[in-house]
């Protein structure tokens, strides 16, 4: 299985176009997000690691536990010279072109971002001994905590090579303590609200988590109670296994049933939207 992070793809794509002056084309924009899929089945084959799927975002369940999550992106898009909701209207519209012609699944779930269907999905395809490899498309390091459950290879196109942690577990519990601030996730030591009021972090030291990692298993006793309680804050918005189970159960629902268009869809849409470099490799799709 080859699970794609679209939004990243696709934002990646967006202001790579944006950026060399080439304007909000629609077309071209489409080009470049159907030639990295195009790219990636044929680095990771069909034969040997299975259908690739579309994993994408909708506004999260995390906002409705913790308001202040990812506020402050949208502060700052306010704040942007580029018109977002155009931007987002792209996706969408490049997301119903791959659902209608292309052989790759599209899963999007209501309160359920990425991250979440990528969790649900791998832990479902990387069963220990039985289970199939899975690849990852993505820079997020938050998918590293996903390399615990084994089969589990992670590609980020951002920086053309294999992401990889030798140690998941302790990846992760050291991500917990220090946060995510580009989610709006501050460290342990630092309140709900500091990062959506510019207000500076309490300093983390790594002797502070290398002491809670020695204790990792009796942190409410070793931390003090406000640390421990921000370190479940935490814990809820980054740890994938927090995932609400409703939200795996339909992302694996989605997936095992899943109805694929035929591949002949992928020549007449290249053909009608004039894509002639993708006609040429339309069979690597």
């Amino acid at each position: 299985m080859v699970l794609v992070d679209f939004n990243g793809l696709a934002i990646g794509s967006i202001m790579g176009s944006l950026n060399r002056g080439e304007g909000l084309s629609e077309s071209l924009v489409k080009h470049i997000i159907l030639n990295n899929l195009r790219l990636y089945r044929k680095k990771y084959s069909e034969s040997k690691y299975g259908k690739i799927v579309i994993c994408c975002d909708s506004p999260s369940w995390r906002r409705d536990v913790y308001p202040e999550y990812k506020a402050n992106r949208v502060t700052g898009r306010e704040k942007d010279k580029h018109n977002w909701g155009e931007i987002f209207d792209l996706i969408d519209s490049t997301l119903n072109d791959i659902r209608n012609n292309f052989p790759y699944a599209v899963i999007k779930i209501d309160k359920a971002e990425a991250d979440d269907i990528i969790g649900a999905l791998t832990i479902h395809k990387s069963i220990p001994l039985i289970g199939e490899d899975v690849v990852i498309i993505s820079a997020d390091k938050d998918f590293i905590q996903l390399q615990k459950h084994g089969h589990v290879i992670q590609w980020s196109p951002m920086f053309n090579k294999i992401v990889k942690d030798n140690n998941p577990i302790k990846y992760l519990f050291e991500h917990l303590c220090k946060g995510d601030s580009g989610d709006g996730v501050p460290n342990v030591l630092s309140p709900d609200d500091c990062l959506v009021n510019h207000v500076r972090q309490s300093p983390m030291t790594k002797k502070k988590i290398g002491e809670w990692w020695d204790n990792k298993d009796r942190l409410k006793e070793v931390m003090p109670q406000e640390v421990f309680r921000n370190y479940i804050r935490n814990r809820e918005m980054i740890d994938l296994d927090r995932t609400p189970e409703s939200i795996k159960k339909e992302s694996i629902d989605q997936y095992e049933n899943y109805e694929y268009p035929k591949r002949s869809n992928i020549l007449t849409y290249l053909i009608e939207n004039r894509m002639k470099m993708l006609i040429e490799n339309a069979g690597e799709f």
